[in-house]
């Protein structure tokens, strides 16, 4: 009987990680790892607007712009003027806005000008009887690309806000895009085409950038995350980051409202020795939003985590970069209505060079920033590391290099002062509990006047249900 040879080959155990942190990604975006192309980190209007005015005057074939909210002002007036040009010279121009970001922002007559102009406009899930729960879900993209040879992905909308209004002393708001070239703009093409056949006739796929034909016009590898409802990317990879994160994890967003599981994975990794920190908005259009994410500091200032607050206008930027290597751009915000009800897209870079430049501008907003920490009789609660993490990074290098991060930053970021928390948390509970006193007194002393709103809602649901059952059951 011939006998088995049962040794096997070593393991280049260094390949299996990599090919599993690879297979984890893929799986977790949906989206593969293109390598070989070209970005350029654009900080704020200054250096966004200019780039995609460029590309929109160099255009010959095609341009297709997505925004969640294009105001009707100054700014909205000149991206509309270069659309309405190039499409009067032969350039076809689709343009996809939402109908909430638009509501009471821009009316009717500035999309009949564009459209005039030979722009195919399309608006994204206007309010409809059969379907009133649908007005949840918008298309929260910001992105353009021009003749499938560029393309920009971003936080920034089209309005005066991210320029700034010096007559009334208001700086421009800051926020965060990037530019790319190679093949990862056939990606961020067919993402527009998607929700671009939602609406009407789809784009001729024959029509669109095929990621083969792009030679290499650079060296960095990025994934094009195609946020769509329910799809929870953005969540489940910085969940995944948060955990293999061994020096530092350095999130920027405008409307950060973590449920617990994500709070968790942070204070998790703060209580590991990460240096974790997360810049938000200290002035906000959205004052309930500034209110619910200063209710989660607490606790994440107890693990560790440091808090900072902008002190312009508004930081609009939905970026993070963990470790310096991987680093993410786009449109997507740290609340459930970004994770899991709107359609978003984001870039995920793998690149060291490209997180060294999201570093230094994460340092940068430090200097205009304000950090929060907690009262004098408040101290971090000191919880001992739950394991230690081997290899690279683990140990007193790491403690090192986090305490150099530290130092560096406590000298050269310069930041302008530091705020207790105190009792943040008391502003929202008196507003909720206001609200809650004054249904209940409501009910107590008007209950039909109170009984009529939830009469409406009932109505919303139970109508469309119905008529939606029998066209159903009519088609059956």
């Amino acid at each position: 009987m011939k006998k088995t040879n049962l040794q096997k080959k070593p393991v280049d155990s260094l390949a299996l990680s990599h090919q599993f942190v690879e297979e984890s990604f893929d799986r977790v975006t949906g989206a593969e790892l293109l390598h070989g192309n070209d970005v350029r980190l654009l900080k704020d209007a200054a250096e966004n607007y200019p780039a995609w005015l460029a590309a929109i005057e160099s255009a010959k074939d095609r341009i297709f712009f997505e925004s969640y909210i294009i105001h009707e002002d100054e700014q909205g007036a000149l991206f509309a003027d270069a659309l309405i040009k190039k499409a009067q010279a032969g350039v076809s121009v689709k343009l996809i806005y939402d109908w909430m970001g638009g509501f009471g922002k821009t009316s009717r007559k500035f999309w009949r000008r564009l459209r005039e102009g030979g722009i195919e406009v399309r608006c994204y899930n206007p309010p409809t009887f059969f379907d009133p729960l649908m007005i949840l879900v918008r298309d929260h993209r910001k992105c353009l690309i021009v003749d499938g040879q560029i393309a920009f992905v971003t936080g920034l909308c089209v309005g005066q806000d991210w320029v700034g209004r010096p007559q009334k002393n208001m700086p421009p708001w800051r926020d965060t895009g990037v530019e790319i070239r190679g093949s990862a703009v056939a990606e961020v093409e067919r993402t527009f085409a998607n929700v671009w056949a939602m609406m009407g006739a789809p784009i001729d796929k024959d029509l669109l950038a095929k990621r083969e034909n792009f030679p290499k016009t650079g060296n960095v590898a990025l994934r094009v995350v195609e946020g769509i409802p329910a799809s929870s990317h953005i969540y489940r990879i910085d969940q995944i980051l948060a955990a293999g994160a061994r020096e530092t994890m350095w999130i920027t967003d405008a409307y950060f409202v973590g449920v617990p599981s994500y709070l968790q994975s942070i204070k998790d990794a703060a209580q590991d020795g990460v240096d974790v920190r997360i810049l938000v908005p200290q002035g906000t259009d959205i004052g309930i939003i500034r209110d619910t994410t200063r209710s989660t500091y607490r606790a994440l200032l107890e693990a560790g985590v440091k808090v900072f607050e902008w002190n312009g206008s508004m930081v609009h930027a939905k970026t993070a970069v963990f470790d310096g290597r991987f680093s993410r751009v786009g449109s997507t915000n740290l609340n459930i209505a970004s994770w899991f009800g709107n359609y978003e897209l984001d870039v995920l870079v793998e690149d060291a060079d490209f997180g060294r430049q999201m570093q230094e501008m994460f340092l940068e907003d430090l200097r205009n920033s304000t950090e929060i920490v907690l009262a004098d009789t408040q101290k971090p609660k000191q919880k001992g590391r739950k394991h230690k993490l081997k290899g690279k990074g683990a140990g007193s290098v790491r403690k090192a290099t986090a305490g150099a991060i530290n130092a560096a930053t406590s000298i050269g970021a310069v930041i302008t002062k530091q705020t207790p928390l105190g009792a943040a948390e008391a502003k929202l509970l008196f507003i909720v509990g206001a609200i809650l006193l004054g249904f209940a007194l409501l009910l107590i002393f008007f209950p039909r006047i109170a009984s009529i709103p939830l009469v409406i809602i009932l109505l919303l649901l139970a109508l469309p249900t119905l008529l939606k059952a029998l066209r159903n059951y009519r088609n059956y």
